[in-house]
């Protein structure tokens, strides 16, 4: 069975190319749905205009798509709310150095 936690572990193997940290722990994922073996995602970009904006999304759809039983994903990027380093979960923020 597909659930939330399964959809998250497989975007954490999802990495912005210029960010050494995966979009959960950057904070860049806002919504998780899943229905049966479909997956809906919301979520966003460190930057509007972010040059690698379909080559993100598209990793993500395909990490989700490779969990068993998800046999559908759609990944939609969104801008509101914008996204702050605020968002950025403590193990991002160690990653970083931040902390």
């Amino acid at each position: 069975m597909v659930t939330e936690e399964i959809v998250m572990d497989a975007l954490k193997k999802c990495y912005d190319p210029e960010i050494p940290v995966n979009v959960v722990d950057l904070g860049l994922v806002y919504d998780v749905k899943v229905d049966d073996s479909r997956v809906d995602i919301k979520m966003t970009l460190t930057a509007t205009g972010c040059p690698m904006s379909s080559q993100i999304s598209a990793d993500a759809k395909a990490k989700v798509l490779a969990v068993d039983g998800v046999e559908s994903a759609d990944v939609e990027i969104v801008w509101e709310p914008r996204w702050s380093p605020e968002m950025i979960t403590p193990a991002g923020r160690r990653a970083l150095g931040m902390e």
